[in-house]
């Protein structure tokens, strides 16, 4: 059979080149983009703004890893039976919603942001589960003290440990809405950074668990 040349080809009969890529490339390609983490740069302007390095410094999984810092990447479409065994490996029995914007905090909305962007630690493992909308959490990165941000945005699942300095803001956006997993009542009291917190067990039992200090 006489393959034909490039001129006799029309439309009905091209087959674009990525239709011929295999099934598994496709399953990549819908796949939600990984967590961008990298170091703040401690440049002064809005706090909602990226503050990306330029050229970035993006941060890994290891080194996130390296402070107890973990994160799943769970589609929002269909997410309770993923979110559901991850509850229960981690041992979470209840659950809540959390919606940051102006429409769901109403009058304390302004005073919350302050509230979430000063540095604190919390007694209680933070786990939050993004389900629309999008923001920052900023990480203190031990022993170098630096600031890692974590821009979450919908499917992002994120475990912040007890003991660990950080603080959250929204992004230009301004609305984020996330599902809070806990084990029992939790606390959630901001303990700011001080001499104080430094010397608190969870603070010291953090600091262990990374391999830091006594």
């Amino acid at each position: 059979m006489r393959l034909k040349t490039p001129g006799e080809i029309n439309k009905s009969t091209f087959i674009p080149n990525y239709l011929l890529l295999p099934p598994q490339t496709f399953e990549r390609i819908k796949q939600k983009p990984t967590m961008r983490a990298y170091y703040f740069d401690n440049l002064p302007g809005d706090q909602r703004l990226p503050h990306d390095y330029v050229p970035s410094r993006p941060v890994s999984k290891e080194t996130l890893d390296k402070i107890n810092v973990k994160y799943w990447s769970v589609p929002v479409e269909g997410y309770e039976p993923k979110i559901d065994a991850i509850a229960k490996e981690r041992g979470y029995k209840n659950r809540d919603m959390i919606n940051v914007s102006k429409e769901g905090m109403g009058e304390i909305y302004e005073e919350k942001i302050k509230t979430f962007f000063e540095e604190h630690m919390h007694e209680d493992e933070e786990i939050r589960y993004i389900l629309s909308g999008s923001g920052f959490f900023d990480v203190r990165e031990t022993p170098t003290d630096e600031w890692i941000r974590l821009a979450v945005t919908p499917g992002d699942l994120i475990v912040i440990p007890a003991g660990i300095y950080h603080r959250f803001t929204l992004d230009e956006a301004n609305n984020i809405k996330a599902l809070r997993l806990f084990q029992d009542e939790p606390k959630w009291v901001p303990y700011n950074r001080s001499e104080q917190t430094d010397a608190n067990p969870h603070r010291l039992e953090y600091l262990k668990s990374i391999g830091v200090g006594a």
